[in-house]
């Protein structure tokens, strides 16, 4: 049985699915040649990431294919029902990347309310030079402890995001039309647990209270965040992407970052998706990731266990 990771698999998955029997090919295949290296190498199981797509000339010409994976949360990029409807299993890792995508959040947060983001760039070009204008620059920063920070999405990952939020002392005020409330179970080191309840509340309550938003929400057919999200929300505000580009209007960002309404933003996911905009790559008041949410080493061992795990078990049941 050949298992293709076309956009890679961690080796504790490719480890475990080939103890179990399978071939796992790590050849990375362009798009357009997916069909016939599917075809000619007899591939059962297509595991790809956000790179891949899997549209229906893959799920209409390749009938050899049992399984396709999605080493992630969000299947934007697969035709899920219509694989579904053709008799091929999807399968996903929602839990494995959460951890990873919130602690993301938060390395943005302290780099935002520090200025880290901008200091980065001008230390080593004029840091030698104007020294105490950049120390002058950055000495107007804010602490996260005691802030409010609203969660639009308060699935596994939005769910996370408020459990360093707890942690750090900030108030969590969230919404998810799909959740009422949920309990958080905060572990320590020393394995000390404090639960939390928390219930949601409408997304304009969210807006007008946060001090920072973290967006944690599929890829949606409008914007969650345009013109008019920003005017509800507090003046110098800090907004923060790190679940699917297309979810916020990025040209109203940009103004109102501009205009001052917005403090500043994180984006770990962009629009255009690899080629962003030219005028957020450039504004001093974003701080930029290239789509690395999910991007660790613990959540890629995890993912490629779990996809492992779910890839055996359904094979073994099929039989």
């Amino acid at each position: 049985m050949k298992v293709l990771a076309n956009d890679g698999l961690a080796k504790g998955g490719i480890t475990a699915l080939e103890k179990a029997g399978f071939e796992v090919d790590s050849t990375t295949v362009a798009q357009d040649q997916l069909v016939d290296y599917i075809n000619k190498n007899k591939v059962s199981v297509l595991l790809v990431r956000s790179a891949t797509k899997v549209r229906k000339d893959i799920i209409d010409n390749c009938p050899n294919l049992k399984i396709v994976g999605r080493g992630g949360v969000g299947m934007d990029n697969i035709d899920v029902e219509y694989a579904r409807e053709k008799g091929i299993n999807v399968i996903n890792t929602p839990a494995a990347s959460s951890h990873s995508v919130a602690e993301l959040v938060f390395a943005h947060l302290f780099g935002l309310v520090r200025f880290l983001h901008e200091s980065n760039r001008n230390m080593p070009l004029v840091g030698d030079s104007k020294f105490n204008d950049l120390k002058k620059s950055y000495a107007k920063g804010i602490e996260l402890k005691g802030k409010t920070i609203g969660i639009l999405g308060f699935g596994r990952i939005g769910q996370a995001t408020a459990n360093i939020a707890l942690g750090l002392g900030m108030k969590v005020v969230t919404f998810d039309p799909f959740i009422e409330s949920a309990k958080l179970e905060l572990e320590f080191f020393d394995h000390q647990t404090v639960f939390f309840n928390i219930k949601t509340i409408s997304k304009e309550e969210v807006l007008k209270q946060a001090d920072f938003i973290s967006i944690h929400v599929p890829a949606q057919k409008g914007y969650v965040l345009s013109t008019k999200e920003f005017e509800l929300m507090k003046n110098n505000a800090f907004i923060v992407n790190a679940a699917r580009g297309g979810v916020i209007d990025e040209v109203a960002l940009v103004k109102a970052i501009e205009i001052g309404k917005i403090a500043g933003a994180a984006l770990d996911v962009f629009e255009k998706e690899p080629t962003p905009e030219i005028q957020l790559l450039m504004n001093p008041n974003i701080s930029l990731t290239p789509h690395i949410g999910a991007a660790t080493t613990e959540a890629q061992d995890r993912i490629g266990t779990e996809l492992a795990s779910q890839i055996i078990e359904f094979f073994k049941t099929s039989k």
